[in-house]
């Protein structure tokens, strides 16, 4: 029998410790991987090469508070300012209320905002029919896949925060580097309808010329509107999705805290699973010595058994991670917040490294006891 054979063997001779070790590691370990996929789909993943020339304005108090329209050519009149587009927040129901059928409505202007979001892929033929009918409307593409909309067909949304309900007809199907999960609509229509819409703005989207005028402009225009009624805050387009995030409490620290003592949690499992483990065989120790055993032999075998088992259990947590993760990117309610955040394989690496580390710290000190034991002590012991 190979060593490598006596390792895997004995590491799952007791197979309902070794299953349960292995499944509470697996747990663990989908907990750690779904907490750092998200802290890395938050905090590191970089946007499209074209969100880097984008800059969102917003009031500096509330999302909630509007700004005033001609806000707008103010902004487009600073240098370096490429493109200009309200966005508005409509908030409506389609078909009911349930989570699955929530998805975010935009009132905008059809000519500019594509000047703004280049990277948005759309037959040209759509964007002039949805510029030409006011109760347009352009959909992404994952949007309509899922409802099953096409080109001419009329969705309703049902007013919540205005009290008016849009028929829009579809007139254009675009595809972004990640699912967006939006409809976007001309503005014009609500404001024909609700008065109090009119001359207003909940965002402003920006298009700058290059990244480099990114924050030259964004220090402009908060300069611009510093003293006014209603004065602005202008961020790049990650900065405001982490600004809307954090809006719900430190959600930084909260992750980090969540994968420390999940790796503690686990440690402490490990650890006391291979202390039981190793003083249960204090026996066969003293066996393995008589038969020629060096100590180093002895403590690489007891590691290499915890190793193994915490690696199984980080492989299983993995792929676990990976359903879990391409569910809940998909899942009714928190589908468009997480759209497009998938487990990537670097998250994956240092999962796995993190289960190996926990497999080596558990046994080391349990094994490096079992090593040095005495032959005669050994065959002593009564356990």
């Amino acid at each position: 029998m190979t060593l490598t054979r006596f390792v895997t063997k004995s590491a799952f001779r007791n197979k309902r410790r070794s299953i349960l070790t292995v499944l509470s590691i697996a747990f663990s370990l989908l907990l750690l991987t779904l907490m750092m996929t998200i802290w890395r789909a938050f905090y590191l993943d970089t946007f499209s090469a074209q969100s880097a020339q984008r800059l969102i304005t917003r009031h500096r108090v509330s999302l909630t508070e509007s700004l005033p329209l001609f806000y707008r050519e103010k902004i487009r009149a600073i240098p370096g300012v490429v493109a200009v587009a309200p966005n508005n927040w409509f908030g409506g129901i389609y078909k009911d209320a349930k989570p699955e059928n929530m998805f975010a409505q935009f009132g905008t202007d059809p000519d500019e905002i594509l000047k703004i979001f280049t990277d948005f892929r759309m037959p040209a033929d759509q964007l002039l029919a949805w510029q030409r009918d006011r109760a347009g409307a352009i959909v992404d593409g994952q949007l309509a896949k899922k409802y099953g909309w096409k080109l001419g067909d009329r969705i309703v949304l049902k007013g919540t925060i205005y009290p008016v309900d849009l028929e829009l007809t579809i007139r254009g199907i675009y595809t972004a580097p990640e699912p967006t999960s939006s409809v976007y609509y001309n503005q014009k229509y609500v404001e024909e309808a609700v008065s109090f819409a009119k001359g207003t703005a909940g965002i402003f989207c920006i298009l700058t010329d290059s990244p480099s005028s990114v924050a030259t402009v964004a220090s402009a225009v908060d300069n611009m509107f510093r003293n006014s009624p209603e004065p602005t805050k202008t961020e790049s387009e990650k900065a405001f999705q982490l600004d809307f995030i954090n809006s719900i409490g430190n959600v930084k620290a909260f992750i980090l805290s969540i994968c420390f003592a999940v790796a503690f949690a686990t440690l402490l499992v490990s650890a006391n699973t291979m202390a039981m483990s190793i003083r249960e065989r204090t026996r066969e120790v003293a066996v393995l010595k008589t038969l020629g055993f060096t100590r180093q032999s002895i403590l690489g075998l007891y590691i290499g058994e915890a190793v193994l088992v915490a690696l199984t259990g980080g492989a299983l947590g993995c792929l676990l991670a990976l359903v879990v993760v391409s569910g809940m990117s998909h899942a009714p309610g928190i589908g468009m917040f997480l759209a497009g955040m998938r487990v990537k394989f670097p998250t994956l690496l240092l999962a796995i490294f993190v289960a190996g580390m926990v497999g080596f710290l558990s046994a080391i000190l349990p094994a490096y006891h079992a090593a040095k034991l005495d032959i005669v002590e050994g065959l002593r012991y009564i356990g």
